[in-house]
């Protein structure tokens, strides 16, 4: 079903979960090998004889599979243990965190985090005014009492532990009579566990995540810090350089890096922001890189990446092309029009538009690579064939075809029969419900629904574990919601849906608009429900939230209240669709994912779901030749004095004068600015650790190259990760910003 946390991605995205390759649970496991049992990617050639060239096998791997690559990595030139690798509570990757929906690490004891400039936006924004836009002229602390709260809803999560859970998944859910009755065993095992493993421990969270479609299990334990503040952001001419029109390609001179800091109450436990808070003193932190990095030089990424397909069906491929992606497209058009118009027209909405314009710019340039590599390599054709060939291993076997046939059919047969409601849902998830006022609306009512019941009872999204989250977001919102922008993004998913066919369209049109459905109609509804409505006022936002009742809402004045009483009912049945759709892939996915890994003799990483993963690779330039480097002297050849070309004047300066302060590169003659891998990342990963051979930092992901996306399906030959040098970083704290205080935090003497 629907949770609020898909609630919110939605939002931020605009991607309906309705449509994708999504796989998120998993019934009995077929007998195969244990993750931490798979066989090695590859091995060492013998000594005698010279070793080829590194091909990478791609793959977003979990920790325990590190060890099988050991030989591969210390040929590569590892200097450290691959044990350190391998645990996910190592040195090394006990530094690695989550960031409000991106990858992090700490890199000082006093708790302070590295990320990317873009994965900043929203604290910069929640900071903004027209007269003070810190998205522009960025921002730097100078001591620990001038740093900024990223507001209620900032994050930052340390994991605790892993167990594995996978029989007990197995066995909660082995009699349920049908697929519905199958998620909800699986949903009632998920409430218990959870429930079980935070009861008495405020601040720890717990998350039970699948790999492999539901074929493992594991019950993660993670640190929720409260309090995080923002420490540096360098200015949009350094963080944002090349904008738009340089995303997803090479060469790159962005300086994509932020600084935070997590807080904890003077006790150490997480607390909500406050004055008298102090540092989080983390388990472990990162070294910088102490080694100057060059091209043919072992790197791996560690970090959070957050979704890849590379076990979609061939059914599912077909879907994401020829109705997925295509879709999306048309919307991200439509939306980024209608939200620069009114960013035009006003100061504070373009602010808090910004995030708005940069995920949807980013995520229509990204998925016009991916449709363009799938049709280049001839993805949905490999698939087709590799599929078939799968199914000749099941059959060619009884007691394969005991343990595994079927599974693809059955697939196919849950994606026709969700492919149905497809277009309508998607609408009503994806366009309706951006409207900021309206999701808010909606969320109030099910909190109200939901409250009727026993806490175990309850939507896993709103139990009592999750409202404080709840409450946060809605509180949040004040920093984030613009009228004019809301009432502009309500209106055109209404239009939208009046450009629907009838049979595609969603009830929302009709529920909000009634018979009459012409625009100036739809513009009338909307100016009504705007002109009517208390919960642009965060007080009554938040009181309707903790204390309304399902009886004291119905009997509710507020237009926009009585909005969501409609919508509702259209919900509740999205989510029990896909309670359905969940309950099949519960028992089919775990066997579709077991013939496969069986067919490729384990040799498999999962795909990405949000988890600690290691990618790996080495440095290497552009397939079509040239250098894997970028330095700051282009960064001047680029300047234009305008967006997105804006180089800061201080910048330019330092670079004429080759005032280089012991950060340039021997081989370059100049400080780098951003390099090329052939490690695999994905979305989520931004601002993972790059690290070196000694497991030190040496950059941070922030992107891939336009030709490389469609990695995400199936990972090519050629694809390209782009990272920035950390030596760009501490040049520019050094300077540029004078940042004496947070280089010595670094570790770094002064020069």
């Amino acid at each position: 079903m629907m949770r609020r946390a898909d609630w919110i991605a939605l939002f931020w995205l605009g991607i309906s979960t309705a449509c994708e390759p999504v796989h998120n649970a998993g019934s009995p496991a077929p007998q195969v090998a244990a993750l931490t049992a798979m066989p090695p990617a590859s091995a060492s050639a013998p000594s005698a004889v010279k070793p080829a060239p590194f091909q990478n096998p791609g793959g977003l791997w979990l920790p325990q599979q590190i060890e099988q690559h050991a030989a591969t990595l210390r040929q590569l030139g590892l200097k450290i243990d691959p044990k350190r690798l391998a645990d996910p509570l190592s040195d090394v990757l006990g530094s690695i965190v989550r960031l409000n929906g991106c990858s992090a690490s700490f890199v000082s004891k006093e708790g302070l985090i590295a990320t990317n400039h873009h994965c900043a936006v929203g604290a910069l924004q929640y900071n903004s005014t027209p007269e003070r836009n810190l998205l522009k002229q960025g921002f730097v602390a100078r001591s620990h009492a001038e740093e900024l709260s990223t507001g209620p809803a900032g994050r930052a999560v340390v994991t605790l532990s892993f167990q594995d859970v996978s029989e007990r998944v197995a066995a909660a859910i082995a009699n349920a009579a049908d697929d519905a009755a199958r998620a909800r065993a699986f949903e009632q095992f998920e409430k218990d566990t959870l429930a079980n493993c935070e009861k008495g421990r405020p601040g720890v969270r717990c998350e039970l995540q699948s790999f492999y479609l539901g074929l493992r299990y594991y019950l993660v334990e993670e640190l929720e810090l409260r309090d995080v503040r923002l420490v540096y952001a360098p200015p949009a001419g350094i963080g944002n350089f090349g904008g738009e029109v340089d995303n997803w390609r090479w060469p790159r001179h962005s300086g994509d890096f932020a600084l935070f800091r997590a807080y904890v109450a003077p006790d150490g436990k997480p607390a909500e922001f406050a004055s008298q808070n102090v540092g989080y003193a983390p388990a472990h932190h990162l070294a910088l890189a102490t080694h100057p990095l060059a091209e043919g030089d072992l790197v791996m990424v560690a970090g959070f990446p957050g979704r890849t397909s590379t076990f979609a069906l061939a059914k599912e491929v077909d879907e994401t092309v020829h109705f997925t992606y295509p879709r999306r497209l048309r919307m991200f058009e439509a939306f980024l029009r209608e939200i620069e118009a009114v960013r035009a027209s006003n100061a504070e909405a373009s602010i808090k538009g910004t995030g708005f314009v940069r995920r949807f710019n980013n995520f229509r340039t990204k998925h016009q690579g991916e449709l363009e590599g799938i049709s280049r390599g001839k993805l949905l054709e490999r698939k087709q064939a590799d599929e078939r060939a799968l199914e000749a291993f099941i059959s060619a076997d009884p007691a394969r075809k005991a343990r595994y046939g079927g599974a693809i059919e059955a697939i196919t047969q849950a994606i026709d029969e969700r492919s149905r409601t497809r277009e309508g849902d998607t609408a009503l998830l994806s366009e309706v419900l951006q409207a900021r006022l309206l999701w808010a609306a909606c969320v109030i009512v099910h909190m109200a629904e939901e409250r009727q019941k026993p806490d175990r009872e309850r939507d896993l999204d709103y139990q009592d574990r999750k409202v404080k989250d709840i409450s946060d977001q809605l509180e949040a919102l004040d920093k984030q919601y613009h009228p004019l922008l809301d009432r502009a993004l309500l209106r055109l998913a209404l239009e939208r849906l009046n450009d629907t066919p009838v049979a595609e369209r969603s009830g929302a049109l009709s529920a909000l608009v009634g018979a009459n459905e012409s625009r100036d109609s739809i513009q009338k509804v909307v100016e009504h429900l705007y002109a009517g409505t208390k919960l642009d006022q965060v007080s009554e936002r938040l009181a309707l939230f903790r204390k309304a009742t399902t009886k004291e809402l119905a009997k509710s004045h507020d237009t926009l209240i009585r909005a969501a009483l409609k919508l509702r009912p259209l919900l509740r049945e999205i989510e029990e669709r896909q309670r359905r759709y969940a309950g099949a892939l519960l028992l089919q996915g775990p066997r579709y994912a077991g013939a496969l890994i069986e067919h490729s003799a384990g040799n498999v990483a999962p795909d990405a779901n949000g988890s600690l993963r290691i990618s790996y690779g080495t440095v290497q330039g552009p397939t079509a030749g040239g250098s894997a480097f970028t330095r700051v002297s282009e960064i001047v050849a680029k300047h234009q004095g305008k967006e997105p070309f804006d180089a800061p004047a201080a910048l330019l300066e330092a670079v004429k004068a080759r005032r280089f302060a012991g950060y340039a590169s021997a081989s370059l003659g100049e400080v780098p600015v951003d390099f090329l891998s052939d490690v695999p990342i994905t979305n989520g990963s931004s601002g993972s650790a790059t690290l070196d051979a000694e497991g030190k930092l040496t950059g941070l992901a922030f992107d891939g190259t336009y030709d490389s996306v469609a990695s995400d399906f199936a990972y090519q030959a050629g694809t390209r990760s782009i990272h920035v040098d950390i030596r760009y970083l501490l040049w520019v704290l050094a300077t540029l910003e004078k940042a004496d205080n947070l280089l010595g935090e670094l570790g770094v003497p002064p020069r």
